[in-house]
């Protein structure tokens, strides 16, 4: 990764095809119809999940939130998966917006949060473990706990540097489909750039997050 921005996101995107080459809905009540009025309704849903996660600290909070008020799992509990293979060494950028010296070790973890089987959100997370307790270090190594979770007591709060909706299926809609199209959903749908800081201010933690269409995976609106 050369650039901690959008070219970046861009090209993590393009190696997210290990979430799935498309998302797919099971049949019958949760595939959602391709008419103007349920691309209308998944655009909405979409937006109301961006306006959520940039109005609340934690996104791992908001997903279960989401999870539950929607009915994606019989749980709303949202857990995290981690990928180690994709891990790697934090660029300058990361390293300047942290304010970390070039010695200072900064650790990567990429993780997909679901709930249930459905892959909500994939997420790469650069943090300062000199910032953390040494309880919290060691969950993170040592567990899958979603880093929100584990992090919860520093009473953190979240910068949003840039989010940006990935897919607007109610604009620029193509022609009527024919009657009973299922409407094609692709595999990101949302992104966000964010930074936490502790309380007063200092930054312990760079994400980088892409929203699956697996947000959508409840019945269309009737």
């Amino acid at each position: 990764m050369s650039q901690f921005g959008w070219p970046a996101l861009l090209s993590l995107i393009v190696v997210a095809g290990m979430l799935a080459p498309a998302h797919a809905l099971a049949p019958g009540d949760l595939a959602w119809p391709d008419t103007p009025e349920a691309r209308r309704a998944a655009q909405a849903a979409i937006e109301a999940l961006n306006a959520e996660l940039l109005a609340q600290p934690s996104a791992t909070a908001t997903l279960e939130r989401w999870c539950g008020a929607h009915g994606i799992a019989a749980r709303g509990e949202v857990r995290a998966e981690r990928v180690r293979s994709a891990e790697g060494p934090a660029p300058q950028e990361v390293r300047d917006l942290l304010g970390a010296g070039p010695d200072t070790p900064i650790r990567h973890r990429r993780v997909q949060l679901r709930c249930g089987a459905t892959i909500l959100s994939e997420a790469d997370n650069f943090y300062l473990p000199e910032r953390l307790t040494a309880e919290m270090n060691a969950t993170l190594d040592g567990t899958d706990t979603p880093f929100g979770k584990v992090v919860r007591p520093l009473d953190f709060r979240r910068r949003t540097l840039e989010a940006r909706l990935l897919w607007t299926p109610a604009e620029g809609a193509p022609p009527a489909a024919a009657p009973g199209a299922v409407l094609a959903m692709p595999p990101l749908v949302l992104a966000h750039r964010a930074v936490l800081t502790l309380p007063d201010g200092t930054p312990f933690s760079a994400l980088i997050e892409r929203y699956t269409s697996g947000v959508l995976s409840f019945p269309p609106p009737r």
